[in-house]
C-alpha cells in the first residue's frame, strides 16, 4: 500500500493511495480457502469442493468485499500513520476504470480539527441573576390548575348560552350541502369563548337554548391542515341538548385532595418547587450564554468548512420547515433569505466553541461515566417502541458515533459545569422580566456540538437508518371538537431570535432544536 500526501493548505488535506492488485488477490485467495470447507455443491462431498470452483462461483462478491474492506483498513492506515483528526467523513473515490487484476488508486480529500490550545481560567467572572418565586406567583398557579379543572353543571332551563357556558350538541358539517370527513360529533361539549374551534364557530353558538336547532356557516383558515378545506367555506347543522354553566372551584384542602394530595399546603409546596426548577433553568441558561460570549469574544481561529456546513444545513433546514408552515411561506422564506449570512455566522460561532469546549473538558478531565452513558442510552430508548427498544440500545452499543452523539450533549453540560466551578461568580436578585431581557439581550449566545473524538460527527460511514418509533395520537381532550372543526395551531415564526445555549447535537431520534438568530 502506497500513500502519498498530495495536498495540505490550512485544514485541508489530499492524499493518493494506491493499493496493489497482488495484496488484494492474496486476501481474495485467503477468503476463499476460508470459505470453500463451508460451501456445499451437488456432486462434491461437504467440505470437498475445489477451491477454483468457489471462487468461480464467488470470486467477484469476494472481490469486492475484499476491495471494500481494504480501502477501510487503508483509510485506518492513513489517519494513524499522519496523526490525523478528521472534522468529517473523508470523500474517498476509486479511479475511474478500475477493474479486478488491477491496482486500486484511490483520491482522498478530509478536512482535520485544528489545533486548539484550552484558554486560562483565571479571571473568569460571571453574574448570576436569580429570581424568587412570590406568593402571587404559586396563587397564579394555582388559578390556572383550578381553571384547568373547572366543572360544569346544567343551566336553569331556558338559559340563553354566553362566553363562559358549556354548549352539549350533535354536529354535521357539509360543504355544498354534502357531509366531509372529519365534520361529524355526537354529544360535543364545547366552552364558547376558549378559541379551541375554528374562527366563527363558537361565536355563532352564542345565544343558543337547549333543544334548539341551528345552521352556522363557517370559513376555514388558509393554514388549516386538511388541504380540501383551506379558506373553504362550510356550514353546520347545530342540534343542542344542553347548555351548562361553570361551576365554582373552591382552592381549598378538598381541591388538593381530589388532586391527589394531602392537602392545599402540599399542594402550594410542589408549584413552588416546580416554578423554582423553571427559574433555576432559565438562570442557568442566562450564566450559559454569557459565559460562551465571554469564550467567543477571546478566540478566532479557523474552523473546518465541512462542519460549518453541515452545522448551517440543519439550521437552514430548520427554518425552512418554519417557513413552510407559514400563512405566506414565499414572504417567510424571503425574510429568512435576506438574513442567511447571519445564520452562517451562527453556525460558525456554533463550532468554534463547540471545538473549544472540546478542548477544555479533555485537558481538565471531564468525562462522561459508563453509569451516566447506561442511563443516556436507556432514556434515549424510551422514544422508540418496546419492541425496538433493545435493538436501539444494541446499536449504540455497537456504533461508536452513534454513542458519541448520545454523549455529546451531557458532555458540554458537564464543561459548562466545569467551567462555572472554575468562575468567581456574583449573584443578584431580579425579577422574571429582567431575567428574560438578559436572556434575550445577550449578544451571541450559542452552544454548539462538543467537536473532537468524542462529537458524535461522522467521520466513518453512516450507520443504516433505524425505524422511528410510533408515538400513540394524543387523546383529543373533552373539550375539543373533531379534526374539520379545530383551529389549527399558530406555528413559530421563521424570524431570528435570542440563539439558544442549549447544545445543538441530540442522539437520534430525538428532533433538534430550532436555530435561532444572534
Amino acid at each position: 500500500m502506497q500513500i502519498v500526501e498530495t495536498a495540505n493548505e490550512g485544514l485541508k488535506r489530499a492524499y493518493s493511495v494506491k493499493i496493489l492488485a497482488s495484496d488484494i488477490a492474496a486476501r481474495v485467495d485467503g477468503e476463499v480457502k476460508r470459505l470453500a470447507p463451508q460451501v456445499r455443491m451437488p456432486g462434491f462431498r461437504p467440505g470437498k469442493v475445489p477451491a477454483n470452483l468457489v471462487k468461480k462461483m464467488h470470486g467477484p462478491a469476494l472481490h469486492q468485499d475484499v476491495l471494500n474492506n481494504t480501502i477501510r483498513e487503508a483509510m485506518d492506515k492513513l489517519v494513524s500513520e499522519n496523526q490525523l483528526r478528521p472534522a468529517m467523513q473523508p470523500a474517498v473515490t476509486l479511479g475511474d476504470g478500475y477493474e479486478q487484476g488491477k491496482d486500486a488508486e484511490l483520491s482522498v480529500s478530509l478536512e482535520v480539527l485544528p489545533q486548539v490550545t484550552a484558554p486560562s481560567l483565571e479571571g473568569l467572572k460571571l453574574e448570576k441573576l436569580t429570581v424568587a418565586v412570590s406568593d402571587a406567583e404559586v396563587d397564579e398557579a394555582l388559578e390556572r390548575i383550578a381553571a384547568g379543572q373547572k366543572s360544569f353543571v346544567d343551566a336553569k332551563k331556558g338559559k340563553k348560552a354566553e362566553n363562559g357556558d358549556q354548549v352539549v350538541c350533535d354536529f354535521v358539517g357539509k360543504r355544498d350541502g354534502v357531509e366531509f370527513d372529519g365534520g361529524k360529533a355526537e354529544n360535543q361539549a364545547i366552552e364558547l369563548g376558549a378559541g379551541r374551534l375554528i374562527p366563527g364557530f363558537e361565536e355563532q353558538l352564542i345565544g343558543v337554548k337547549a333543544g334548539e336547532e341551528r345552521q352556522i356557516t363557517v370559513t376555514f383558515p388558509e393554514d388549516y391542515p386538511a388541504a380540501e378545506l383551506k379558506g373553504k367555506e362550510a356550514t353546520f347543522d347545530i342540534t343542542v341538548h344542553a347548555v351548562k354553566v361553570a361551576g365554582e372551584a373552591k382552592i381549598d384542602d378538598d381541591f388538593a385532595k381530589n388532586l391527589g394530595l394531602t392537602d392545599l399546603e402540599q399542594l402550594k409546596g410542589l408549584l413552588r418547587g416546580q416554578l423554582e426548577q423553571e427559574l433555576s433553568g432559565l438562570t442557568r441558561t442566562q450564566m450559559k450564554r454569557a459565559l460562551l460570549d465571554q469564550l467567543a469574544a477571546g478566540h478566532d481561529f479557523e474552523v473546518p468548512p465541512s462542519m460549518v456546513e453541515a452545522e448551517f444545513g440543519q439550521i437552514w433546514q430548520q427554518l425552512t420547515q418554519e417557513a413552510a408552515q407559514e400563512a405566506d411561506p414565499d414572504a417567510a422564506m424571503k425574510e429568512i433569505e435576506a438574513e442567511k449570512g447571519d445564520y452562517e455566522a451562527i453556525a460558525v460561532r456554533r463550532v468554534r466553541l463547540g471545538l473549544l469546549l472540546s478542548e477544555i473538558g479533555q485537558s481538565n478531565g471531564v468525562e462522561v461515566s459508563n453509569q451516566e452513558m447506561s442511563m443516556l442510552v436507556q432514556q434515549a430508548a424510551q422514544q422508540y417502541r418496546p419492541e425496538d427498544r433493545q435493538r436501539f440500545m444494541e446499536y449504540v452499543q455497537q456504533d461508536p458515533m452513534a454513542a458519541a452523539q448520545l454523549r455529546a450533549p451531557l458532555y458540554e453540560d458537564k464543561v459548562v459545569d466545569f467551567l462555572f466551578d472554575k468562575a468567581e461568580v456574583t449573584e443578584r436578585e431580579v425579577s422574571r422580566e429582567e431575567l428574560q431581557a438578559a436572556i434575550e439581550s445577550e449578544d451571541g449566545a450559542s452552544g454548539g456540538h462538543v467537536h473532537g473524538p468524542d462529537c458524535g460527527h461522522d467521520h466513518e460511514a453512516k450507520p443504516a437508518k433505524k425505524a422511528a418509533a410510533k408515538k400513540p395520537a394524543a387523546k383529543p381532550a373533552k373539550e375539543e371538537a373533531p379534526a374539520a372543526a379545530e383551529k389549527p395551531a399558530k406555528k413559530a415564526a421563521a424570524k431570528p431570535a435570542a440563539d439558544k445555549a442549549e447544545p445543538a447535537a441530540k442522539a437520534a431520534p430525538a428532533k433538534k432544536a430550532a436555530a435561532k438568530k444572534a
